[in-house]
């Protein structure tokens, strides 16, 4: 089953900032922990939420605003998604992932959509 680990709040040194090369290492070394369980999709760190543009169609028009829509303290930091026997498994994940420690994540199981292809065409 495929779970998207959603990492919220997780603050990230840049490189040239101190403890980027410790917080790198420990991002690796968790990321090829997954790899060696056979649970390691895909993942990686989405750039800063000033980057953001959202769209949302209303009425058939299309309006396109700066920035993430939400109003909220949390910001999306980054993405994983991992194929796990189960539920219990991405839980136990999402603990060892480093980014828990000063941010949250959030695990859900990827809706499966029959007909839908993931890759492009």
């Amino acid at each position: 089953m495929l779970y998207m680990l959603l990492i919220y709040d997780c603050e990230r040194p840049e490189p040239g900032d101190p403890g980027f090369a410790e917080a790198l290492a420990r991002v690796n070394a968790f990321a090829d922990e997954c790899r060696r369980r056979g649970a390691f999709v895909y993942g990686h760190p989405l750039q800063g939420e000033h980057t953001a543009t959202t769209v949302s169609v209303r009425e058939g028009r299309t309006l396109i605003t700066d920035g993430p829509y939400a109003e909220t303290h949390e910001h999306l930091g980054g993405v994983y998604v991992f194929d796990c026997r189960d539920l219990d498994e991405a839980l136990e994940l999402a603990a060892l992932c480093p980014m828990a420690e000063t941010g949250s994540i959030e695990v859900r199981p990827v809706a499966g959509v029959p007909g839908l292809d993931h890759r492009r065409a």
